[in-house]
């Protein structure tokens, strides 16, 4: 665990590099890709009704360009008001290509989808949606229903309430009999007293990319109050490492990681924070992770929350690359 953390900890604060273009809005939940010679950003955007998915570009990583919407809001569907993509199936090896696979013929992304108005408003599920094109902001095919439900017959005690975000792998070895794997946080209640409580981190699989079942009858992280959630998940050697972020089971909210050879069984780290509040942009959270490592420097982006509740994508590295100055609008 201490070579991983020594591996992946990012001390330099760049700073932002991505942030609203009025104070009305927020953006968050940064998914960072490359094809080609290029990165790119999948993100979204909290405009007071609800969550959209948006595109960027970079050629350094840290100077983004946005190029427009990938998942909008629709009429008189179930997920009409919200629709947070994050891209699924992408190279996961640490240091590797980063670049996004495609199966049958289509690139992948799963979100979060819900018809209610407001700020993760209303029962949330998780959706699938898919495209023949990753690197235009052209808009993404859903399947018209969710693939993960509060009403699933197959709900478990610790998320029959709310889901929230996901992230799917594919692993081509099926260590689990199946070749798409998907982490997702989702809030339920504690056995046996059946209370609402904490935001877990729980497992699905599935073989089409359409059809999931959940795995397992326990979460797979689980710190008994507050938040888990937002997996994002790397190969460093022979070990799995799945970076998430923690929130209120100590103040604020910062992230974290946990290790795992067989990607059910997970040893939390109990070390340092990989990213916490220390700065007037991220004072109150600093939190869903998305690291990387590319020409010999590790980036980890994290949506940063200052004192007014502003929402931005800052990044910290491995090495200090100076600062950004970037700002939030006022």
């Amino acid at each position: 665990m201490q070579r991983i953390y020594q591996e992946v900890k990012t001390p330099f604060k760049y700073g932002l590099v991505l942030v609203p273009e009025d104070s009305k809005k927020m953006v968050d939940s940064p998914s960072i890709f490359r094809e080609g010679k290029n990165w790119y950003m999948s993100y979204i955007v909290f405009d007071g009704k609800g969550y959209e998915t948006w595109l960027a570009k970079s050629t350094d990583l840290l100077h983004w360009e946005t190029l427009g919407k990938l998942l909008s809001f629709t009429e008189n569907t179930w997920d009409a008001n919200q629709k947070a993509g994050y891209i699924a199936l992408q190279d996961y090896r640490w240091g590797g290509t980063y670049e996004v696979e495609k199966y049958a013929g289509k690139f992948w992304m799963s979100y979060l989808g819900g018809a209610t108005e407001g700020y993760e408003a209303g029962t949330l599920g998780i959706g699938i949606a898919s495209s023949e094109v990753l690197n235009k902001p052209t808009e993404w095919q859903t399947a018209g229903h969710p693939v993960i439900s509060v009403k699933d017959t197959d709900t478990r005690w610790y998320d029959h309430e709310t889901i929230f975000k996901s992230t799917i792998i594919r692993d081509k070895n099926k260590t689990l009999g199946h070749q798409f794997v998907m982490y997702y946080n989702a809030r339920g209640s504690d056995k046996p007293n059946g209370k609402a409580s904490a935001e877990r981190i729980a497992m699905a699989i599935s073989d089409d990319m359409v059809n999931w079942k959940r795995l397992g009858d326990k979460p797979v992280i689980d710190h008994q109050t507050g938040i888990s959630g937002d997996a994002f998940i790397s190969r460093i050697d022979d070990v799995w490492v799945m970076f998430y972020f923690g929130a209120f089971w100590k103040p604020k909210a910062f992230d974290r990681f946990a290790c795992s050879y067989d990607l059910v069984n997970w040893t939390d780290w109990t070390g340092e924070d990989l990213i916490s509040p220390s700065e007037s942009y991220d004072s109150q959270y600093a939190h869903k992770p998305f690291v990387i490592k590319n020409k010999g420097i590790v980036y980890h982006f994290y949506c940063a929350v200052d004192g007014k509740n502003r929402r931005g994508i800052a990044v910290a590295t491995s090495k200090d690359i100076g600062k950004s100055t970037l700002r939030f609008p006022e």
